[in-house]
C-alpha cells in the first residue's frame, strides 16, 4: 500500500505502514471561545510532540438552523444531552477569523494544522487557507456533495468511520477517490462520548485496512490513552484525539479529552509501543549474545579420570554456558573420558573418547 505523503512545516511526511504513526490532537470546542486558550492548546500539542492539530470549520448556521423543535434537541445519552443543536454548535465552533492565525502558529511549530469541513463554504475557505489535508467527520460520511466537494481539492483525506455500514465506507471512499481525492485513509471511531473499552473493538483497524485496502487508523473518543496505545499494535498509521488544558475549565469536549501531560504519555508511548513491535528477527541481540554464556550447558562436577565412564553423578547440566550444549548429555553418558577432569570444568568434544 503506498503511504500517504502530505506537506508539512518540516517536509514532505510519510503516513503509512512502516512509518510512525501521524499523532492528531484535535482542538475541537476546547479553545472556550478564547483565542489566547486555543494558541495555548497549540503550544501544549508542540510540546507533546504530536504532528498534527485539528480544527474544525462550521458556524452553527452552516452545519443548522436555529430552532428549538424537539428534532434540533440532542437526545443521545452522551455529554451534550438534551442540548439545543444550535447552541451547542455556537458555544464550541471555532471562529473562522482564527484559523488562519491558529495555522500560521501551529505551522511556526512545526505542525500540520488543518480542520474538519462541513459543508463547501468551509471547503472553500480552507483552500484559501492552503491546508494541506482534509478531515471528514463521521457525522459527515453520508454527505455525498460534501464529500465530492472535498475531494475536488485533490488533497488526502482522513475519514472517520463512527456509525458507517461497510456500503456506506465504500462509498464515501469511492466518492472522495472518483473526485479527485489523492488518497483517502480511514479511522475507526466509535460514536460515542466518551467511549467505553468495551465499545471499541480495535480488531476493526485492521479489518479496514484489508477490506477496503486503505491506510487506517483510530479516532479515539475513550477515556485515558489504553486505546490508542493498543491500537498501534493492531496495525493504526493514524491516531486522534481530543485535548484540553484543564477538563476542569468545562466545555463541549472537555469530559473525553486529554490534558497535556496525559497528552504527552500518550505520545511517548505510542513512540515506545512503536518501537517494540519492529520486524520479525530471530537474531541475538547484543545483549543476548552475552546471555548465551549464562545459559545451561554441561559440567563436570565430580573429578573423573581417564577412561572413566561418564555417569548422572559426574555431569550435570547446569549454568553457566561455557560447556557442551545440554541437548548432547543423552549422548555423553556411558561414554569414557578421553583425559583426566578435575571438578568445576566445562564438558567439551576433546574430553570424550571417540
Amino acid at each position: 500500500m503506498k503511504p500517504m505523503i502530505i506537506n508539512t512545516p518540516k517536509g514532505k511526511r510519510k503516513i503509512g505502514p512502516g512509518n510512525p504513526a501521524f499523532i492528531i490532537a484535535e482542538m475541537s470546542g476546547n479553545h472556550n471561545q478564547d483565542f489566547n486558550r486555543a494558541l495555548k492548546i497549540i503550544d501544549a500539542a508542540a510540546a507533546a510532540g504530536v504532528d498534527a492539530v485539528k480544527l474544525q470549520t462550521y458556524t452553527p448556521d452552516t452545519i443548522t438552523m436555529d430552532s428549538d423543535k424537539d428534532y434540533f434537541r440532542v437526545k443521545i445519552k452522551n455529554v451534550w444531552q438534551d442540548q439545543i443543536l444550535y447552541n451547542l454548535y455556537k458555544q464550541a465552533y471555532t471562529p473562522w477569523d482564527w484559523q488562519p492565525k491558529l495555522k500560521k502558529y501551529g505551522e511556526n511549530k512545526g505542525l500540520v494544522v488543518f480542520s474538519t469541513p462541513f459543508d463547501n463554504t468551509a471547503v472553500d475557505f480552507l483552500e484559501k487557507m492552503k491546508v494541506s489535508l482534509y478531515k471528514i467527520a463521521s457525522y459527515e460520511v453520508g454527505d455525498i456533495p460534501l464529500l465530492k466537494r472535498v475531494g475536488q481539492t485533490k488533497k488526502s483525506v482522513i475519514m472517520s468511520r463512527g456509525m458507517a455500514s461497510k456500503a456506506e465506507i465504500q462509498l464515501a471512499i469511492k466518492t472522495l477517490k472518483e473526485a479527485g481525492a489523492s488518497q483517502v485513509a480511514t479511522l475507526h471511531c466509535v460514536s460515542a462520548y466518551p467511549a467505553t473499552a468495551e465499545q471499541m473493538n480495535l480488531a476493526t483497524i485492521p479489518d479496514l485496512a484489508k477490506r477496503f485496502k486503505v491506510i487506517s487508523g483510530l479516532s479515539d473518543h475513550t477515556l485515558g490513552i489504553t486505546a490508542s496505545v493498543a491500537s498501534i499494535v493492531l496495525g493504526a498509521n493514524i491516531i486522534e484525539k481530543h485535548l484540553t488544558l484543564r477538563r476542569a475549565d468545562g466545555g463541549p469536549d472537555a469530559t473525553f479529552s486529554l490534558e497535556p501531560g496525559e497528552f504527552k504519555d500518550l505520545v511517548q508511548t505510542v513512540r515506545e509501543a512503536e518501537a517494540t513491535i519492529g520486524k520479525p528477527n530471530y537474531e541475538l541481540t547484543e545483549g543476548e549474545k552475552i546471555g548465551v554464556l549464562y545459559r545451561k550447558s554441561l559440567f563436570v562436577v565430580k573429578d573423573i579420570k581417564a577412561g572413566e565412564k561418564f555417569t548422572p553423578q559426574n555431569v550435570r547440566s547446569i549454568r553457566p554456558g561455557h560447556g557442551l550444549p545440554p541437548k548432547y548429555y543423552e549422548e555423553i553418558l556411558g561414554r569414557a573420558a578421553k583425559v583426566d577432569i578435575e571438578r568445576g570444568e566445562p564438558l567439551d568434544r576433546g574430553m570424550v573418547r571417540r
